[in-house]
């Protein structure tokens, strides 16, 4: 199992920038991906931005080119950075581990750890 824990949520004006961060522990070798979910008030949950020890990456069309997922040497911590952030960018973001992926994805089923969530507010 892997344990994930987020950071770095909080509340922005609209066109703002945060950086979230997820620190991994436990079997974290085995992990191949790593992905960043996201979950509004009434919505189900939503793939941001997927990464993969082969340096795949993925991002929902929602974010692309301004969002950017990073992770340090040996998977974590890992990052997502926020720019130009909207009012529809507000929800609880998820870090997710997947150590059985075949490629980046932003489908939640195949991850198997989860973090707790951080919230993110943005106001216009």
């Amino acid at each position: 199992q892997v344990h994930l824990v987020e950071s770095g949520g909080g509340s922005v004006q609209d066109g703002g920038s945060l950086r979230l961060s997820c620190a991994a522990s436990g079997d974290i070798g085995n992990v191949r991906c790593m992905g960043w979910f996201r979950q509004a008030p009434g919505k189900g949950r939503e793939g941001v931005a997927s990464i993969c020890d082969d340096g795949r990456i993925k991002y929902a069309r929602s974010v692309k080119g301004r969002f950017t997922i990073s992770q340090d040497n040996g998977k974590t911590p890992l990052y997502l950075q926020m720019t130009s952030l909207k009012a529809e960018d507000t929800a609880m973001y998820y870090c997710a581990a997947d150590r059985w992926a075949a490629a980046a994805s932003l489908d939640p089923t195949p991850y198997d750890s989860w973090g707790r969530g951080t919230q993110v507010t943005v106001s216009s």
